[in-house]
Order: structure tokens, then C-alpha cells, then sequence
């Protein structure tokens, strides 16, 4: 992650995808940019915004879904930051090295296909980090 880092969007955990999309465009005055399921991660999300500082709604597929059991003990709200960084495992050994913990599998792929990582919360400060590889913005 050379220079400052890039915020490439917030993830905000919410029970109903379409209430949330309803609310949100009402909000922002437009709608989001489509929708996406991922079942790596047992998520339906959608993104408002394009390119850095996006808004992620992100709806549990199941109950047994991170976002299920996030919701169930906390309730709707911010789940998660994620910044851009050219090389993933270069970014990762950098963390690792500065104390922060991997959660397994280390290196995955989340949305739009983007190969992806997520730094435990205990070891970052209570921040959950995903890290999303983008050569070109990182």
C-alpha cells in the first residue's frame, strides 16, 4: 500500500437488501450500481458510487452467513473498510509483519471477481480491513 491509502468502499451490513437499496437511493438520490451475489462469502451486495469512497450494502444469503451472525450480534451497521493495494500478498506480509491476523482463506475473491482479504478486527484495532487488490488504484 505505498502512498496514502485509497479507501475503496465501506461495507454496511442490513437485514433486507431491497429496503436498504430503497432507503439508500432515497437518500443519495440515485439508484445503486446493480446487484451481485457472492457465495464465497454467502452475501447479496450492491455498490452506490463509482470508483473510490463507495457505499457496499451487504444482505446475508443464509442464516449462517458471516453477515447473518454479524447482524444477530450487532445489529445493522458499518461491517467493514476496505482499501485498495497493488499486490495483495505484498500487502498482506506487510500487515502480518505489523501484528494484524489474516482471516482464512487468507487471499479469496469477493465482488465484481476482485481478489480479496480480511484483517481480524482484534488485531487491527476493532476494524475489520478487507484489503481488495486493484493495481491500478492501489
Amino acid at each position: 500500500m505505498p502512498g496514502a491509502p485509497i479507501i475503496d468502499h465501506v461495507g454496511i451490513a442490513v437485514n433486507s437488501l431491497p429496503d436498504a437499496v430503497r432507503q439508500w437511493s432515497a437518500i443519495l438520490g440515485r439508484p445503486p450500481s446493480g446487484e451481485e451475489t457472492v457465495p464465497s462469502e454467502g452475501i447479496r451486495a450492491t455498490f452506490f458510487g463509482e470508483g473510490s469512497g463507495r457505499i457496499e450494502l451487504l444482505a446475508p444469503l443464509t442464516p449462517e452467513s458471516p453477515i447473518a451472525r454479524f447482524l444477530d450480534r450487532r445489529g445493522p451497521g458499518i461491517h467493514h473498510v476496505c482499501v485498495c493495494v497493488d499486490d495483495l500478498e505484498d500487502a498482506l506480509a506487510a500487515a502480518e509483519a505489523a501484528g494484524a491476523e489474516a482471516i482464512p482463506p487468507r487471499i479469496r475473491r469477493g465482488a465484481g471477481g476482485a481478489r480479496i482479504a480480511f484483517l481480524h478486527p482484534r488485531s487491527v484495532k476493532g476494524v475489520l480491513l478487507e484489503m481488495r487488490e486493484d493495481p491500478e488504484r492501489g
